[in-house]
C-alpha cells in the first residue's frame, strides 16, 4: 500500500478544521455535533477520528489558526488597516462570531482557555514591544488597552454586524499617544 505524503495529510487536517470553523461561527460550539463536521468536511467518521479524538480537539485547533494579522506598527494608518482587516474578516468569514465562540468556551474547557490565554499573552508582548519608546515606562497598561479594546471590537462586529472600525482607532490611537 502506497505511504500517503505529509502534504496530504496536513490538508485533510486542514479540510476538517476549515469545516468546524465554518459550522462553529455559524452555530456555536454546542449546535455543532462531529456529524455536521463530517457533512461539512465531505470526510467520513473514521477520516475525522484519524485526526482528532473530540470535538473538543477540534476546538482547540481552530483556536490555534485564529490568530489575526497585527498592526507592523502602531501608527494612525496601521491601526485603522488592521481594524479595517478585522472587520472584513468578520464581515466576509463570521471570524468575530468565531471568536467570541472560542472565548466563551475557553470560561469552560481549561485545556482551551491554555491556548486563549497564551495567545492574548503573545499580542499583548507583541504590542508592548511597538509601544513608541517616549511611552515605553507604560508600555505594558497601553498592550493591555490595545488587546482588551480591540475585542470589544470585534465583539460588536459579532453582536452587531458591520460596525465603523473609525471610533476605534481613534480611541486605540488615543491610548498609544497618551
Amino acid at each position: 500500500m502506497p505511504k500517503v505524503s505529509q502534504e496530504h495529510l496536513d490538508a485533510r487536517r486542514q479540510q476538517i478544521v476549515d469545516a468546524a470553523r465554518a459550522r462553529f461561527a455559524s452555530h456555536g460550539f454546542a449546535r455543532t455535533s462531529m456529524a455536521d463536521i463530517v457533512d461539512g468536511s465531505g470526510l467520513s467518521n473514521g477520516a475525522i477520528y484519524r485526526y482528532f479524538k473530540s470535538k473538543d480537539e477540534i476546538v482547540i485547533a481552530v483556536c490555534e489558526q485564529g490568530t489575526e494579522a497585527l498592526p507592523t506598527a502602531l501608527t494612525a494608518e496601521s491601526v485603522a488597516a488592521f481594524l479595517e482587516h478585522v472587520r472584513a474578516r468578520a464581515r466576509d468569514t463570521d471570524h468575530a462570531r468565531l471568536v467570541v465562540q472560542i472565548y466563551a468556551e475557553a470560561t469552560v474547557s481549561p485545556a482551551l482557555a491554555v491556548v486563549v490565554q497564551g495567545q492574548l499573552a503573545a499580542l499583548r508582548a507583541t504590542i508592548a514591544e511597538m509601544v513608541p519608546p517616549r511611552r515605553s515606562q507604560q508600555a505594558d497598561e497601553i498592550a493591555e488597552a490595545f488587546v482588551a479594546l480591540c475585542s470589544s471590537y470585534s465583539q460588536q462586529l459579532a453582536m452587531r454586524g458591520d460596525v465603523d472600525s473609525a471610533p476605534y482607532a481613534a480611541a486605540l490611537m488615543a491610548i498609544i499617544e497618551g
